[in-house]
């Protein structure tokens, strides 16, 4: 029998390996605490007289918590979404 290079693995059973390394994606805990902490390192160091470095580092507080409200945010719709969304099939007489 002929091999044929065409016909897709997955379709018979075959699954390409998994990757070793985890893609990180941050929750929202986790961008609320980064975003607060920077407003925090960012006070700290004004209060030592770093004045530059304290603007540099509490800029970042607002898009760290951007990001954690847009994630929540589409986190909520995305799981109302899905209880009001339906397939179709039980329109499919």
């Amino acid at each position: 029998m002929e091999k044929l290079n065409f016909i897709d693995p997955l379709l018979h059973g075959i699954k390409p390996e998994k990757k070793d390394y985890k893609d990180y994606r941050p929750s929202v805990k986790h961008l609320v605490f980064a975003g607060l902490g920077s407003l925090l390192a960012g006070a700290v160091l004004k209060k030592a007289g770093q004045n530059k470095t304290a603007a540099v580092v509490g800029s970042l507080a607002v898009p760290l918590l951007a990001a954690a409200c847009y994630k929540k945010i589409t986190e909520t719709s995305k799981e109302k979404r899905e209880k009001t969304d339906s397939s179709g099939i039980e329109y499919n007489y």
